[in-house]
């Protein structure tokens, strides 16, 4: 069942730079924008690319569309640099990420780390445990099961990959020389710098013995992966990637793109909704469902700069109010940051505007919330309800931590154990229809157009109406123009979940949704014809 983590569970990638921090990129080879051979080569691909490249003294380089692009189309599709472990992970196969039983695991022949099997599918690839990595660890003391799930040995992984390309792929170390480390800020930050000098950087030079890597070359090579890493994989693998140009793509808590990986790792970007040209294209580099004051503090803290965009200078988050609270004065006002993008501004009430609360007040209350619905999980239907019960009278509605435990509601409705959806009740098959309508109307405004979200959303919310209106017509009590009326609203949701979610990876559990949506679009023709016939 997919679900939504209100804890830092992100999408990351490359960050914009701002004026203080401007990037000095090459146009080199990669899927999104390469270096042709010759001029005329590259007047080809200007011709038929979608966008064009801008730069400005304040974001650096970006992409604008350079003609109109219709929704759902291919923007750019690019392969990975270096894919791997994410950090702190549990233990995993270094070939296919898949999760292991150390005790049970095979073992590589020749370096001694944990696989799925010897004959692993991504031994001696490019992206798995490839004959240079092999050959590297296998001068190395194998890792023991203590050290591979309480000391952090994967976090040093990846960034060995990005150093291997130095010696086996300099093309691609070239390329990797264009992101942005932002080492002299990431030094300042001591717990980020400090982790990395004991679990990475001293592990690659002085338990590993690779000293040809240089200090200054592996935090650099850290921050590569900290500033411009994607979380991917599909069928319940977290792994992380870098991509040689999708830094191009400006930052915004609203993006006009969606972005999926499939089974190559290779990133395909398109259009959400319809872009027009001189538009800029965007996507997000936070979590869209956290509030701003989340978002902000991940892309200051993670990506380096303060977001000013129209979704974060409002206070009611485009009146989505993921970020209100209830004024506990008049009961009727939503207290609102003064100062959207002032992260110790006062908050007030919109309603009696006597009720003020200090910024750090907020913030102790919003994360004893959190920490409340982090420890319950998001697995009983029981216990979110009860949440949202007791919460209901502080948090506005549609509160980012209100919307979480909603959205895992909206997929435990129909399918948790005494929750199946034929054996939903009318109220509960009510109660997930209007959690559904409520979380579409958030998405429809923070991620707007095919979204991931909206498709896994609107394929949940067919059922409920389907079987309210079946029962009601075996019952005879609803009329032929009602009818109509509600297999018109299912058919509009089914082929809309069918066309985001299809976009999806093979066996990932929203493309699975998709051919179910595809599936009951072709029963519907069945409740067509019945109802032809009355």
């Amino acid at each position: 069942m997919a679900r939504f983590e209100t804890s830092v569970h992100l999408i990351h990638c490359g960050e914009k730079s701002n004026g203080k921090n401007k990037r000095k990129h090459n146009h080199h080879q990669s899927t999104v924008d390469s270096k042709a051979d010759s001029e005329e080569d590259n007047d080809c691909e200007t011709k038929d690319r979608l966008y064009e490249i801008q730069s400005s003294e304040i974001i650096g380089r970006y992409l604008v569309a350079s003609r109109d692009i219709e929704q759902a189309s291919v923007i750019f599709h690019e392969d990975a640099l270096v894919v791997g472990p994410s950090q702190d992970t549990r233990p995993l196969c270094l070939g296919c990420y898949k999760s292991l039983n150390l005790t049970t695991s095979s073992r590589c022949s020749k370096c001694k780390w944990p696989l799925c099997a010897n004959d692993c599918p991504g031994l001696h690839t490019e992206h798995g445990h490839s004959e240079a990595e092999c050959a590297a660890l296998a001068k190395c003391p194998p890792p023991t099961v203590n050290d591979l799930t309480t000391h952090k040995a994967y976090n040093a992984i990846v960034p060995l990959r990005c150093l291997l390309l130095k010696s086996h792929n300099p093309a691609k170390w070239n390329i990797l020389q264009t992101l942005e480390a932002h080492n002299s800020i990431r030094k300042k930050l001591n717990y980020i710098w400090e982790c990395n000098q004991k679990y990475i950087v001293d592990r690659i030079r002085n338990t590993w013995k690779m000293e040809e890597h240089t200090e200054e070359e592996i935090h650099t090579v850290c921050g590569y992966l900290e500033v411009n890493a994607f979380e991917v994989g599909q069928g319940g693998i977290s792994i992380r990637a870098l991509y040689p140009n999708v830094f191009l793509v400006a930052h915004d808590c609203t993006p006009n793109t969606s972005h999926n990986d499939n089974e190559n790792y290779q990133l395909v970007v398109r259009a959400a909704s319809r872009i027009k040209q001189g538009q800029l294209i965007t996507l997000s580099y936070a979590n869209t469902l956290h509030g701003t004051l989340r978002r902000r503090e991940h892309l200051k803290t993670a990506k380096f700069f303060d977001c000013i965009c129209a979704r974060c200078s409002d206070p009611t988050e485009l009146g989505t109010n993921l970020s209100s609270l209830k004024c506990p004065k008049c009961l009727k006002g939503a207290v609102l940051s003064t100062k959207p993008l002032d992260d110790k501004a006062d908050w007030l009430c919109t309603n009696c505007s006597q009720y003020s609360v200090p910024y750090h007040t907020i913030e102790k209350l919003i994360e004893r919330i959190q920490n409340g619905l982090d420890s319950i999980g998001m697995d009983s239907v029981v216990d979110l309800e009860n949440f949202l019960k007791k919460y209901e009278k502080v948090l506005h509605p549609q509160h980012y931590i209100m919307i979480a435990a909603k959205y895992s509601l909206s997929q435990l409705y129909g399918k948790a154990p005494g929750y199946v959806i034929h054996q939903l009740s009318d109220d509960l098959l009510m109660r997930k229809r209007d959690i559904c309508s409520e979380l579409l109307k958030v998405f429809d405004v923070i991620e707007p157009g095919y979204s991931r979200l909206r498709g896994v959303t609107l394929y949940e919310i067919h059922a409920p109406i389907m079987i309210l209106f079946t029962r009601r017509f075996e019952a005879n009590s609803i009329q032929k123009k009602e009818v109509k009326i509600e297999l018109k609203q299912v058919i509009r949701y089914l082929r809309e979940a069918s066309t985001i979610l299809n976009f999806e990876t093979e066996n990932s559990m929203e493309k699975i949704m998709g051919k179910a949506a595809t599936e009951a679009l072709e029963r519907m023709k069945d409740w067509e014809r019945i109802i032809g016939k009355l």
